[in-house]
C-alpha cells in the first residue's frame, strides 16, 4: 500500500461548478473495473496543458496538442486506461480522432473541443468497439460530484485513487480547486505526471492559465521520480470553468493571481507526492532537498540524480546507510565546476559528509536510525549559490521488479 497516504473521502472532494464527470466499465483490458472517464465542461470553460517530451509520444498526446493549439475552449475530456495508444502509428491517430468525433457528436460540440487521453500498455491498439460503446455509459451517469469515481477510473497499477480539493476566497467568492491524478510506475516526467487533471471555477485569461499550468508542473510533477522512465503519455491539464463570475485574472502581480497560483501549486504538489507514495512496490517516501545551487535547474539536476539512482533507492529499501552512493550521484549530476570540498550532506538532522569526505561527527548508528523510518529527508548543500530545489522519490523493493515483470499478464 501507499506510504503514509490517506485515501481521499468522496465527501471531501468538492464539485467544481461547470464540470460534470461520468465513468464506465468498458472492459478495455480487464473486466469489472472502471476504465473510462468523461469530463464535460460547460460552455465558456478553457483548458491548458503540458505533455510528455518523449519523442515516442502517444497519439492522444499529439491530438491534444493539436486541439489546444487551435483553441483553449474545451467542452470535454475523455480518458481510457488499459491501453496507451502509443507506438500505434497512423491507426492510433485515427482511433484518437474517432474517439473525439464520436463523443463530440453525443455532446453536440465540435471534435476539436474534445481532449483525448489514454494510459496503459504501449504498442497495442485500442479495442475501439468496446471503447466507443463505453462513451454513452459515461455520458449517462454524468454528475458534478463524481470526482471520487473519476479518480478510480484512471488508475492502472495504482493501489489507491489520488484526489485533492482546496477552497480559497477571491473577490469575496469561494473558489474551488479539485484535482485527480494517476501514476505509480514509468514516472520521471519532463513536464507533468502520467495523467493529471486539475479544475477550478475561477475566471482566468487564456495566457495566464497556460502560465499557471507550467508553473504548477515545475514545482510538482516535474519534481518527482519513481524509476527514471518518462512515459509516452504524460499529460497534465488545468481547466478554468469561469463559473465563479468574478473579474478575470489577466496577469501576474495581483494578490488574486498569487493566491490562485499558490492554491493550484498546493493541489498539484499533493497529487505528485501521492504518486510517489504509491510508487510501485514502494516502502519509503524520500524528500530530497538541494540548496545552494547557482540556479534552480542545477539544484534539481542533483536532486534527480540522487532520486533516480538504483543504488541509492535499494540502499534505502534495505535501511543500509551506504551513503557514499548519494555523494556519487551528486558528483555525476552534471555540474562540471562543482567543488566537492564545499558540499555538505545531511540525512535527516544528521551531518553525514563535509569537506570532501565523511563528517567527523557521523556515526553509522545514526544513519541506520534515520533510514529505518518510512519517511526520510536527504539534504545536500552545494554552497555555490542561493537556489533551492526539492524533489520526491521512493525506494526500490522486490515488489517493483515483480510488478513490472508481470505488468501485461
Amino acid at each position: 500500500m501507499a506510504v503514509n497516504y490517506v485515501v481521499p473521502v468522496k465527501t471531501e472532494l468538492k464539485p467544481v461548478a461547470g464540470i460534470r464527470l461520468g465513468t464506465a466499465e468498458a472492459h478495455i483490458r480487464k473486466p469489472n473495473r472502471r476504465d473510462m472517464l468523461v469530463l464535460v465542461l460547460d460552455e465558456g470553460a478553457i483548458a491548458a496543458g503540458v505533455f510528455t517530451q518523449n519523442r515516442f509520444c502517444a497519439a492522444p498526446v499529439l491530438l491534444c496538442r493539436e486541439h489546444l493549439a487551435n483553441t483553449a475552449k474545451s467542452r470535454a475530456l475523455v480518458v481510457n486506461t488499459g491501453c496507451a495508444n502509443a507506438g500505434t502509428g497512423e491507426r492510433g491517430m485515427a482511433d484518437a480522432r474517432a474517439t473525439a468525433a464520436v463523443l463530440a457528436a453525443q455532446l453536440g460540440c465540435q471534435a476539436g473541443e474534445v481532449l483525448v487521453f489514454s494510459t496503459g500498455v504501449i504498442m497495442e491498439h485500442l479495442p475501439m468497439p468496446r471503447l466507443l460503446a463505453g462513451l454513452p455509459h459515461c455520458v449517462e451517469n454524468l454528475a458534478a460530484d463524481n470526482w471520487f469515481e473519476a479518480a478510480h477510473a484512471i488508475m492502472t497499477t495504482d493501489t489507491v485513487p489520488k484526489a485533492v480539493s482546496k477552497q480559497i476566497t477571491l473577490y469575496n467568492k469561494t473558489i474551488t480547486i479539485t484535482g485527480i491524478a494517476k501514476g505509480a510506475g514509468m514516472i520521471e516526467p519532463n513536464m507533468a505526471t502520467m495523467l493529471g487533471f486539475i479544475a477550478t471555477d475561477a475566471c482566468v485569461a487564456e495566457d495566464v492559465l497556460h502560465g499557471m499550468v507550467g508553473n504548477a508542473a515545475a514545482l510538482s510533477f516535474n519534481a518527482i521520480t519513481i524509476d527514471g522512465d518518462t512515459s509516452t503519455n504524460d499529460s497534465f491539464v488545468l481547466i478554468a470553468t469561469h463559473a465563479a463570475k468574478h473579474p478575470v485574472i489577466v496577469g501576474e502581480g495581483t494578490a488574486e493571481y498569487g493566491a490562485l497560483q499558490t492554491a493550484i501549486n498546493e493541489v498539484a504538489i499533493l497529487l505528485a507526492q501521492a504518486i510517489v507514495r504509491d510508487g510501485e512496490g514502494a516502502t519509503k517516501f524520500m524528500t530530497i532537498e538541494v540548496a545552494g545551487g547557482k540556479t534552480r535547474e542545477e539544484s534539481m539536476k542533483v536532486a534527480k540524480a540522487i532520486g533516480n539512482s538504483p543504488l541509492v533507492k535499494t540502499a534505502f529499501f534495505a535501511s543500509d546507510p551506504n551513503l557514499g552512493r548519494i555523494l556519487a550521484a551528486v558528483g555525476y549530476a552534471g555540474i562540471k565546476d562543482l567543488d566537492p570540498n564545499k558540499v555538505s550532506l545531511y540525512l535527516g538532522d544528521v551531518l553525514v559528509a563535509e569537506q570532501g569526505g565523511r563528517a567527523a561527527s557521523y556515526m553509522e548508528a545514526d544513519g541506520i536510525r534515520i533510514m529505518k523510518a518510512d519517511e526520510i529527508t536527504i539534504r545536500v548543500e552545494l554552497n555555490r549559490g542561493q537556489e533551492l530545489a526539492t524533489a520526491w522519490t521512493c525506494d526500490f523493493s522486490y515488489d517493483y521488479v515483480k510488478i513490472n515483470a508481470d505488468y501485461r499478464s
